[in-house]
This record gives structure tokens, sequence and C-alpha cells, in this order.
């Protein structure tokens, strides 16, 4: 449908995606949602709706605001403009400010399962192999939005190759991890870029909830449960895992 299309281009008149924008520097996205992002609501607002039909705003993800955009929101959710929908994606709603929250009606929803989430897939055209359905769930989180990056991006691959880095951990596939680094050099290759930075976070994170006692679901790839119950056998190896975890949010941030 022509419609559907445009949506999912960003070019439909009567959607706006409010999410991160670049970065002073413009090299890659900004770590928060920022004010002058919120003002560009604005102008949104002002053009007239050629059907006199709604406005829809998506803010993905709210908790993504600093305190200048969050407050700019408010106030727009204290006077909506006419005929304005507002949709805020929040991963983590104790994060937004009270005053937001008591402004919105929750909806709340859980992840999708495999074959939940293939029937969406399938829908969207980008129907996955069956043996790797269960898989793209895990890696995705149940995120549609996240199983169509990991599939147009090769998202399975390019794990499978982190998890080769760590095979023979404490000693590193040097090689590979240079290989993989090198295959997101350059700004033609951002998208492949963040990619990479968040499944290697994913793989620490899966890591450290193995080494607590809490395995992921299902293996994102051959050998990955034997993998990851020889890195992290215990809590004390969860809790370096975590703590790298972190460093590396940090920095991509």
């Amino acid at each position: 449908h022509p419609v559907a299309r445009r949506l999912r281009a960003l070019s439909e008149p009567g959607l706006f995606l409010l999410r991160r924008g670049a970065n002073d520097k413009g090299d890659r996205l900004s770590a928060d949602i920022r004010v002058d992002e919120v003002r560009k609501l604005k102008g949104f607002f002002s053009l007239s709706s050629a059907d006199n039909g709604r406005r829809v705003v998506i803010i993905d993800a709210a908790d993504e605001m600093n305190t200048a955009a969050a407050n700019a929101v408010l106030k727009l959710l204290e006077e909506p403009p006419r005929g304005a929908v507002l949709l805020l994606v929040s991963h983590q709603p104790n994060r937004l400010l009270p005053t937001i929250r008591s402004r919105c009606r929750e909806l709340r929803l859980g992840p999708l399962g495999p074959d939940d989430l293939a029937a969406a897939l399938a829908g969207a055209g980008d129907m996955p192999a069956p043996e790797t359905a269960a898989a793209l769930a895990d890696l995705a989180g149940g995120s549609v939005g996240e199983a169509l990056r990991l599939l147009h991006l090769d998202g399975l691959a390019l794990y499978r190759d982190i998890l080769a880095v760590f095979e023979h951990a404490p000693r590193y596939d040097r090689p590979r991890a240079i290989a993989l680094a090198g295959s997101a050099a350059g700004a033609a290759n951002a998208q492949r870029y963040e990619l990479i930075l968040r499944l290697l976070e994913l793989f620490l994170a899966r890591l450290a909830r193995t080494g607590a006692g809490h395995p992921p679901a299902a293996e994102a790839a051959p050998g990955e449960a034997a993998l990851l119950t020889r890195l992290a056998p215990d809590r004390a190896a969860a809790r370096r895992w975590a703590g790298l975890h972190q460093v590396l949010s940090g920095r991509a941030e």
C-alpha cells in the first residue's frame, strides 16, 4: 500500500519520528534526544493536514530525552495541538518525568516470540529462514524493528564473528577482530558500526546473565551456550563481564 511505503520511508506528511539526532561532530548519533530535535515539532504541527486527519508523533525512545527535551515535550502534552497523537516509546518508564507519565495512557507491550516475530517480518516482506527464527527473535529481543535491522545488515553473521573472536579466550582471535573492525570503517558503514557495538554489548550482557544463573533461552549461534558457560562459569565472572559491559556502553554513547 502506498501509505505503508511512505510510513517506512518516513515521508508520510502526517507522521513525525522524534529520535536522537547527530552529535556535534556529525559522525554518529547523539547520546540523547536534545531539545533542538523537539523544536522541529513546531514546524510539523504548523503544516495543515491534507485530509484533516490526525498528526502522529512517535518519540523513540522517550527514555533518551535530556532534561530540556523532556520539559519541551511536557509542554506539548499539557497543551497538545488539535488532532495530535503523541506516542512515547519507553523501555524504562521509571526514568521518565512523573509529570510526563501522569499525562500519558500506559500500554505495556511484551516481546514477540519467534512465531509471532516471523509472522510480523513476513508481513513486512522480510521472511527469515525457519532455522534462524529462534536466534533472530532472541537477539532482537522480540522487537520487529531490531529484527529487520539484523536481517538487513546480516546481524546473525556479525554475531557469529563476535563469538569466533572470543572462542579461544583468553587467547583472542586478533586477525578476525581486526577484520571485523575494518568491515565497519568509514562513514558508509556507520550503521554496521553501530550494530557491531550493539551486538558486542549484547554478548557481554548474555555472558553476565549466564554467570548469574540466567542463560539465554535460545542459542543465537551454534555453540554459543557452551562458550557462554565456559567464559562465565560463576557469579564472580558474571560481575567482571557486567563491568566490562558497563564500560563499553559508556564509550558507545
